[in-house]
């Protein structure tokens, strides 16, 4: 009996690093909204961390999380850290910045598990305003995180549909 309940305990080991090995390494999250600002306005309130805690659903969910803001605004090297019970500890630094074009940012979690993401904004004017594209981009580790890539992905959607309302109804007030 105990060697047909090891032996199901390591079927079920093998289905699951198998599931694992076939799914994405990689994970790509893209939202986009239309905010009735210019896009120097827009793009200004992203590339200076000190609007972070204003929009950022991670920042809104955990409000007693400290925080640490570094280096020039909306320049390269520019960083906030953050750490916190709910959102864990982590930093966010701007990688390069074309100014009410493009920003990109290097994602670091630290806790409660390490990874390492891309994040990535586009601005671009629009009739009415500006056409704001966010996107985060990383590496899913095997086989815990590639297991838990779908869930993950779903509650990235969800919290970057809530960010962009946040940073729209910020921006237009």
């Amino acid at each position: 009996m105990i060697l047909i309940i090891l032996y199901v305990f390591l079927g079920i080991i093998a289905l699951a690093l198998l599931a694992a090995a076939v799914m994405p390494g990689k994970y790509l999250v893209e939202k986009s909204t239309i905010i009735g600002r210019p896009s120097a306005e827009v793009y200004n309130k992203i590339a200076d961390l000190h609007h972070y805690r204003d929009w950022n659903p991670w920042a809104r969910m955990d409000p007693d999380a400290q925080s640490t803001i570094t280096g020039d605004p909306m320049h390269v090297g520019h960083k906030y850290y953050w750490n916190g019970k709910k959102v864990g500890e982590g930093s966010l630094t701007v990688r390069s910045a074309v100014p009410s074009k493009a920003i990109n940012f290097d994602l670091v979690f630290l806790k409660p598990f390490k990874s390492e993401a891309i994040d990535a904004w586009d601005f671009t004017e629009v009739e009415g305003g500006t056409k704001v594209v966010w996107r985060n981009s990383g590496a899913l580790a095997f086989p815990v995180a590639r297991l838990m890539g779908p869930s993950i992905t779903k509650q990235l959607n969800k919290q970057f549909e809530e960010g962009l309302q946040n940073l729209k109804e910020m921006c237009e007030k």
